[in-house]
């Protein structure tokens, strides 16, 4: 429901919009599209409509899965913000960050039950982002000693 919103909504006016971005959007749009349907494609008979794994369904971490754990979203994602930035619409801004927290639900409820059915899913979840192929490292927490007398 919130994507048929996202592309029915009105244009606004509330950032500019200059012809060079629209261009951007427009490719980053087609892009979106390349992604879900590679990473639809690299499914193959265990592609289902339902967040749940089917009798087909294989754990899959090459191709695409190797830079995320859910391309079909992220490729979503892409499209969604694309058509946002190029809309120039706030209301559109809201609809797709309410988007962003659905897909965020509804991938981490995924990821419980693949990692029920696939032994391997833990150590792939933990070296693969969600969404964005890029992963933000935290520099390693410094341990703090106390020291005895002091």
């Amino acid at each position: 429901m919130l994507i048929g919103i996202l592309v029915v909504l009105p244009n606004g006016d509330d950032w500019p919009v200059p012809a060079a971005l629209t261009v951007a959007c427009s490719a980053a749009t087609v892009l979106g599209l390349a992604v879900m349907v590679i990473g639809a494609t690299g499914l193959g008979r265990g592609l289902t409509a339902t967040p749940l794994p089917n009798a087909h369904a294989q754990l899959r971490t090459g191709g695409l899965y190797r830079y995320a754990r859910h391309p079909i979203y992220s490729g979503l994602l892409l499209m969604m913000a694309s058509i946002t930035v190029a809309a120039g619409s706030g209301l559109r801004l809201l609809t797709l960050a309410a988007l962003v927290l659905v897909l965020n639900v509804k991938a981490r409820w995924e990821e419980t039950r693949l990692a029920q059915r696939f032994e391997a899913y833990a150590d792939y979840a933990a070296r693969t982002p969600r969404f964005v192929p890029l992963r933000l490292r935290r520099p390693p927490r410094e341990q703090v000693r106390e020291v005895p007398g002091r």
